[in-house]
């Protein structure tokens, strides 16, 4: 079955960094689209990233652009978010997607906190 797990989630200072994996599993990896969302207390989910199953194409929101870089690794079936320059308002559980046909999959999540 599809499964979707994050890591890489923590406690960083405003301007720090992290790095978020997710590491992909019963599925063609290398033909979908892959995708990471967050979702901040009390608010919708956001798309954040994604990126074509080449990783030739990516996109990013706005608020996020110059900041992250989502990249994948095909060998490693893994995708990755780096996330640099962090702000408060990057505080959020952020999560992994694709999407097969009609259905939706997501990852369990994994919390970022942003705070000095």
């Amino acid at each position: 079955q599809v499964q979707l797990v994050e890591s890489g989630g923590g406690l960083a200072q405003p301007g720090g960094s992290l790095r978020l994996s997710c590491a992909a599993s019963g599925f063609a990896f290398n033909l979908y689209t892959m995708k990471w969302y967050r979702q901040a207390p009390g608010e919708g989910r956001e798309l954040v990233a994604s990126i074509t199953p080449t990783g030739e194409g990516t996109n990013y929101a706005d608020s996020v652009k110059g900041r992250f870089t989502i990249s994948r690794d095909s060998a490693e079936f893994t995708v990755y978010l780096q996330m640099n320059n962090l702000k408060p308002e990057d505080t959020a559980v952020y999560y992994c997607n694709t999407r097969i046909w009609t259905t939706e999959y997501w990852g369990q999540g994994t919390q970022v906190t942003v705070s000095s």
